[in-house]
């Protein structure tokens, strides 16, 4: 695991870069929207918890097989508690890269997920979740609480105002993310966002959705990888 904590230089231009990310932000700046072809990494916000539907967990477990079979690299709050740890471990051992990114504050209450690829160790909330922008290509969210909400949320108002046009997925077992689209839908209605306001955000049917939006399976992979249905 390459550790990165924030004293250090590696992680001293993280947090530079986290802030010139933020600066631009404000400055209206507006990136290319990720295509199959260039997504190398994947943000997934996502709980601290495993929740009461054992579904939940096994789609967690499932997405970093997927990761790691595609090719891509997931960035993600480096826990190792609840869904955020499974999905970790799950990208770790099908042969995958993970880079953690974890406030210097919860290191003991998400306990930090040993063996990544890399973990850099941030001083404040606004850093981890800036950082974790900067790193990724597209964001997906699996279920969670209001941390994981927190970030989706901050995510498509940043794309609303234009500062990243980075597809954002959610993804669940169950249906979990139809009263979020539900409520999106009543904002929009009653006047308060943009008709497309729903839009921000993709809700995602199924993990085979999810393939279909990510880079090509290796070929030597392609013949033993079973994608199911959530």
């Amino acid at each position: 695991m390459l550790y990165l904590p924030s004293v250090a230089g590696a992680n001293a231009a993280d947090s530079a870069a986290a802030k010139r990310v933020t600066r631009a932000g404000e400055a209206g700046m507006k990136h290319r929207m990720t295509s199959p072809a260039t997504l190398r990494s994947l943000l997934v916000f996502c709980g601290s918890r495993t929740g009461h539907d054992p579904a939940q967990a096994a789609l967690a477990e499932a997405l970093g097989v997927l990761l790691a079979a595609h090719g891509v690299t997931l960035v993600y709050g480096g826990g190792g508690v609840g869904l955020m740890g499974i999905t970790a471990r799950a990208a770790l051992a099908a042969g995958g890269s993970v880079i953690g990114i974890i406030p210097r504050a919860l290191m003991t209450a998400e306990i930090a997920q040993a063996g990544l690829t890399e973990m850099h160790v941030v001083e404040t909330l606004h850093e981890r979740k800036a950082l974790m922008h900067l790193k990724a290509d597209a964001i997906l969210a699996l279920p969670g609480s209001i941390g994981t909400l927190d970030e989706l949320f901050e995510s498509m108002t940043w794309r609303e105002l234009g500062i990243h046009d980075k597809p954002i997925w959610l993804l669940g077992a169950n249906a979990y993310w139809a009263p979020l689209v539900a409520l999106l839908e009543h904002i929009a209605a009653q006047g308060y966002a943009p008709p497309d306001l729903p839009r921000l955000a993709t809700a995602l049917p199924d993990l085979a959705a999810l393939a279909a939006l990510l880079p090509p399976l290796a070929e030597r992979l392609s013949a033993t990888i079973v994608i199911g249905h959530s």
